[in-house]
């Protein structure tokens, strides 16, 4: 969390997904009162989301205007129960399609006749809508497509109860909490760690009364002897760094299992402008183009299109703590491509959308902007896993075991 606009903005999570008692970031946020009053209310707790939690929205479409939410919610209908029949596979031998897109596709595609009641401009603003609903599918995966995402699994991904909820005082106010209870002087920060030795015999010096099983070398040269060490870095380092990373190298099962995995990146982008130019109920603005189609192939041209990839804004709640700021989310190699522009070349993009999609050609600019790169991040690489054609949900279980895989002496 930090510092933005009049509030806070997050760089990294967002929300607490599905606040219910089965949440452990939840409970623990309860426990140390760091949530609003609403949050804790047993009909808040209960209420099935889905994982989708319906924002009062307005959606905006490339030609400048704002869509029929009839039509708008038509389309997304289908796509949410397309999705959800996708549980079905889980354990399934021989699903449909090797990936989620390849398979969602396919059913879109077998519904073109009967869509929109065979009325062809209705039909394609439906495509155009499934197109976005497949880029905000891409955000929650933390995946550039859904065709790298696998079929079969994606059904172990199970959406608690309850209906997503902020820290009023950061996502960090949580790990601020935790860190209080600990001894001062227990967590050294800004400390890069480049080699863990982990099946050795080592000594402190001039002390050779025990022999330690782990020596964790930093960057800067200060080593630590363990009896055991837990390693908890983003898989995206791992797939880069594991070889040197540890030594002796991980065994082939865990090798493979970080490779079959896939890790994504999904970014932000801040929007802080003098007033409102949307209306005080709204909470998200959706973005439709509407000459896009999930049964056509999205262009491939990332300097000229990179911002298309953009699901939408969040309105940041309440304006009264953040000012009147947009969050945007964008996923995906469009989303890496942004990492590499400058600040002014993101700020103008933003702007120049903002006004297509409002039909105002002189709407005010932001007055600032403010970004996340975790592609760019070294020790992270990108924001999140999924269970990747190929892979399983095996490989998540069989990269939290420990090493050696001896249940009496882990290491």
């Amino acid at each position: 969390s930090v510092p933005a606009a009049s509030g806070l903005a997050e760089m990294g999570a967002h929300w607490i997904h599905g606040p219910s008692p089965g949440n452990p970031v939840f409970r623990l946020a309860s426990q140390y009162g760091l949530l609003a009053p609403e949050a804790a209310l047993e009909e808040n707790q209960q209420a099935e989301a889905g994982g989708h939690p319906p924002l009062p929205s307005v959606t905006y479409s490339s030609s400048g205007r704002v869509l029929s939410p009839k039509a708008v919610s038509e389309a997304r209908d289908l796509f949410y129960a397309l999705l959800a029949s996708t549980r079905a596979f889980q354990g399934s031998r021989e699903p449909p399609a090797p990936s989620v897109g390849q398979y969602l596709r396919a059913e879109i595609a077998r519904r073109v006749p009967t869509m929109a009641g065979g009325v062809e401009d209705a039909r394609r603003l439906q495509l155009a809508v499934l197109a976005a609903c497949l880029k905000l599918e891409c955000c929650i995966s933390g995946t550039h497509s859904m065709d790298l995402v696998a079929l079969e699994p994606f059904g172990e991904y199970v959406s608690l109860p309850g209906l997503d909820c902020t820290f009023p005082g950061g996502y960090s106010s949580l790990s601020e909490r935790l860190l209080s209870a600990l001894p001062e002087g227990t967590v050294l920060l800004n400390k890069p760690v480049r080699t863990i030795r982990w099946r050795g015999s080592f000594r402190e010096e001039g002390d050779d009364s025990r022999d330690f099983p782990v020596r964790v070398e930093c960057e800067d040269g200060d080593a630590f002897l363990a009896d055991h060490v837990i390693v908890t870095v983003p898989l995206g380092f791992l797939k880069e760094r594991h070889q040197e990373f540890f030594q002796p190298p991980l065994p082939e099962r865990k090798v493979e299992a970080i490779q079959r995995l896939g890790f994504g990146t999904n970014n932000k982008i801040f929007l802080e402008f003098e007033q409102p130019f949307w209306e005080p109920e709204q909470q998200l603005l959706e973005v439709v183009w509407e000459d896009e189609s999930p049964l056509e192939e999205p262009s491939a041209d990332l300097e000229a299109n990179w911002f298309k990839k953009l699901i939408g804004f969040v309105v940041l709640q309440p304006p009264e703590q953040h000012g009147h700021v947009l969050c945007g989310f964008i996923a995906g190699k469009e989303s890496e491509h942004m990492e590499t522009l400058s600040d002014a070349e993101v700020l103008s993009a933003m702007t120049r959308l903002l006004r297509r999609l409002t039909g105002n050609p002189s709407l005010p600019a932001p007055r600032s902007m403010l970004r996340s790169r975790w592609h760019s991040a070294p020790y992270t690489r990108g924001s999140y896993s999924y269970v990747a054609v190929g892979g399983s949900g095996d490989d998540i279980d069989v990269l939290a075991q420990p090493l050696p895989e001896d249940p009496q002496d882990p290491r």
